[in-house]
């Protein structure tokens, strides 16, 4: 397939950010809007290093909807793939930002628009069209999403697609934990590549310690091409059928962690669409690693997910400044 599309499937929701650091909810006083919903800002990631990518989701018929949209639209993601619900609204989160850069989330989707995507509405001959197909787990969370989910997953797959799947895991968004690990790994043996973080280890395996091989290695299944899992600030780890490693991450000041993960998954995937051998490949592996790794980092440098998206001369600067 001559293709280098990469499909992103899923949420984008408006994210309302403490404009402070470091306070509750109840304590801020001002809220910034932003863009966000892991899917969405993996696409805006795509393009912005100069990939080619669609989003394929619902919104709300409403003001925030289209504003998410126009933003797909001017970050160059197509959105053939894009619904809207005139009953439902666009959903949206608001973000408490810890000292630490880290955040807490409170979700307001009772349902929002994006859970009432129904298969029908699903543009398949763009699912089809793609290199990779990329995904999370909130849309397997209620129906008719699920079902949507499922069969753009099955299409992709039938067309030879490469299935590109991270987790994302949003405790508040499941009934209970033991229905979001269930959730999640429902789905977890039809992947080409999974990406993790060290939390989300910890949580699959039920308290296991991401830093150990065999712990993570516990989440492999044979389907697999690859298994990422991200360790913050410390970089990354690399397992497939062949070799593991792990790619050490980059010393920057944090202030938002926020779509730091969409930022590493859409640099990464944007070097699999070019060069699908890199699996096979310990070499080139860890070189986009270290690209992905350092696309990460500058992300958490400023607030919000997309505009802290970082273009190809940042990343390569940072790559620079610590080659010593």
């Amino acid at each position: 397939m001559s293709s280098q599309l990469i499909v992103c499937f899923g949420e984008m929701l408006i994210d309302f950010v403490p404009d402070v650091s470091g306070v509750s909810l109840a304590e801020s006083t001002g809220f910034l809007k932003a863009p966000g919903g892991a899917p969405a800002n993996v696409a805006c990631a795509i393009t912005k290093l100069g990939g080619s990518s669609a989003f394929v989701g619902k919104f709300g018929d409403d003001e925030f909807g289209h504003m998410l949209v126009n933003i797909l639209k001017q970050n160059n993601v197509k959105t053939e793939g894009v619904c809207f619900d005139n009953h439902a609204r666009t959903a949206l989160a608001f973000v408490t930002l810890k000292k630490n850069g880290e955040r807490e989330f409170m979700f307001y989707r009772n349902p929002s628009a994006d859970m009432l995507l129904k298969d029908s509405e699903l543009n398949m001959g763009l699912i089809k069209q793609a290199k990779i197909f990329h995904y999370g787990s909130i849309s397997l969370i209620s129906e008719p999403c699920r079902t949507a989910h499922m069969a753009a997953m099955k299409a992709a797959k039938d067309a030879g697609v490469l299935l590109s799947y991270d987790p994302n895991v949003r405790l508040p968004l499941w009934p209970s934990q033991d229905d979001a690990r269930d959730g999640i790994k429902s789905i977890w043996n039809h992947a080409d590549l999974i990406k993790v973080s060290d939390d989300e280890v910890n949580f699959l395996t039920k308290g296991g310690d991401a830093e150990k091989d065999d712990v993570v290695m516990s989440l492999w299944h044979d389907n697999l091409k690859l298994l990422l899992v991200t360790y913050g600030a410390k970089g990354c780890g690399y397992f497939t059928k062949k070799f593991k490693g792990r790619v050490p991450g980059f010393s920057v000041k944090t202030i938002d962690t926020t779509g730091a993960g969409d930022a590493f998954v859409g640099s990464f995937l944007v070097s699999v669409a070019k060069d699908a051998n890199i699996f096979n490949d310990e070499e080139k592996l860890k070189e986009a690693l270290i690209f992905s790794n350092a696309c990460g980092a500058i992300c958490t440098t400023q607030k919000g997910a997309i505009p802290a998206l970082p273009p190809p001369d940042k990343v390569q600067e940072l790559i620079k400044s610590n080659a010593k």
